[in-house]
């Protein structure tokens, strides 16, 4: 099945036309034509059959035909992660977190960040083509980047949690996990968290946790953190 994406898609949508690029791609590379159906899904659960009416490769025009919501996963997964100094890292995180499962994602500016400045409009576009591949019908949520003091002074609900190197009295992540639950998990930048990030965490109710016995990269703590969560909820 291919899966195609559209947020201003609804339940109460009946006709829908493709943007030029998107019929371009239908009718000239997928060469589909009247009558074929094509999925389509708006991020936010729904999953549409929809039927070809006009097959024109500047605006292709279907009709939704069924609909259907898609249950979410068990748990709720919030990973806020610093900035990698390579972007591309950054973004093979975001691709594999969303494929694995996750609902939401924040870039946090910290003390040893040496990347500041990220490109939300092309990870979006990386978030919409990894939710597509997976056939996943739910899109991670990517809040604007915030500096580290700001996002831990935020509310926030269920199970906190701290990955860091420094050597204090750390639990185990995936022993400290708890399935079916709200979780958030805090991700270095490539120096670590700061001490007295690491303070102020912890003075704000963020467990300190342990990934393993290697030392990971900023995207690889950050998959590894996302799978573990995975993993006990299966």
């Amino acid at each position: 099945m291919q899966l195609f994406f559209n947020p201003n898609i609804s339940d109460s949508t009946k006709e829908f036309t493709f943007p030029k690029d998107e019929s371009k791609h239908i009718v000239k590379v997928l060469r589909k034509n009247t009558g074929d159906i094509l999925h389509i899904t708006n991020g936010n659960g729904w999953l549409f059959d929809a039927e070809i009416t006009l097959p024109n490769i500047n605006k292709c025009l279907v009709k939704i035909i069924s609909s259907k919501k898609k249950p979410q996963q068990s748990y709720k997964l919030h990973l806020a992660v610093a900035p990698t100094k390579m972007n591309d890292r950054y973004e093979w995180f975001l691709e594999k977190a969303t494929e694995i499962g996750i609902d939401t994602i924040t870039p946090i500016i910290c003390d040893h960040s040496e990347r500041k400045v990220i490109k939300p409009e092309r990870f979006e576009r990386i978030l919409q083509s990894a939710m597509k591949q997976s056939l996943s019908c739910y899109i991670p949520l990517l809040n604007e980047a915030m500096s580290f003091k700001d996002f831990i002074r935020q509310s926030h609900e269920g199970d906190l949690f701290i990955a860091h190197c420094e050597e204090t009295d750390k639990k185990i992540l995936k022993q400290a996990l708890r399935p079916k639950s709200e979780i958030t998990i805090l991700i270095g930048p490539e120096g670590d968290f700061s001490s007295e990030e690491i303070k102020l965490a912890i003075a704000n109710k963020f467990i300190p946790v342990t990934l393993g016995n290697s030392r990971l990269r900023t995207e690889t703590a950050a998959i590894v953190a996302c799978h573990s969560v995975a993993f006990i909820n299966e």
